[in-house]
């Protein structure tokens, strides 16, 4: 009872790590209406993702950095969204645990499909020593990786229920 008392006391001391975000998400869009700091901004932008060289094409690094802003970007926005509309329901821990097994659940089914029924671009045999296994084998480390991971998270969650029924 005293812990429960405890943990109820904490979790609703101070703000939480959602509210901090919402709270920096909100200065950041008041300073959009400062010309000065929307500049800084856009010349920053400017100078990591629109750089170009003598020749006019854009620079490998430019390349790369959107690249790398693309991928965290659309990494945030899924693997977040699904974990954000877990959280308001089962809260941090549990939501975590359940989007974790659901995310590696997810890559394991598709890197699966991927080793039986893919690659269809490039032909092992236009391939100087690779078979038909060797070209699988990205997509077969994959499906590995994300099986353990999966395994790993359902574990947590059977333990979270075993520590919740006590």
């Amino acid at each position: 009872m005293i812990r429960l008392a405890l943990r109820i006391h904490r979790d609703e001391s101070g703000l939480t790590g959602l509210e901090k975000l919402g709270v920096v998400a909100i200065i950041i869009s008041f300073l959009a209406f400062i010309p000065a700091a929307r500049g800084l901004v856009g010349d920053i932008y400017t100078k990591l993702f629109k750089s170009v060289d003598e020749s006019g094409a854009t620079t490998t690094f430019s390349t790369a950095a959107r690249g790398i802003l693309v991928a965290i970007t659309s990494i945030v926005a899924f693997v977040g969204s699904g974990f954000l509309l877990v959280y308001t329901n089962l809260g941090k821990r549990l939501g975590m645990l359940v989007t974790g097994a659901a995310l590696f659940g997810w890559l394991t089914i598709g890197s699966m499909l991927f080793v039986v029924y893919a690659p269809r671009g490039l032909r092992p045999s236009s391939v100087v020593g690779l078979g038909s296994i060797e070209i699988r084998i990205p997509a077969i480390g994959l499906a590995v990786a994300s099986l353990i991971l999966f395994v790993m998270f359902v574990v947590a969650l059977d333990k979270y229920e075993k520590e919740s029924d006590i």
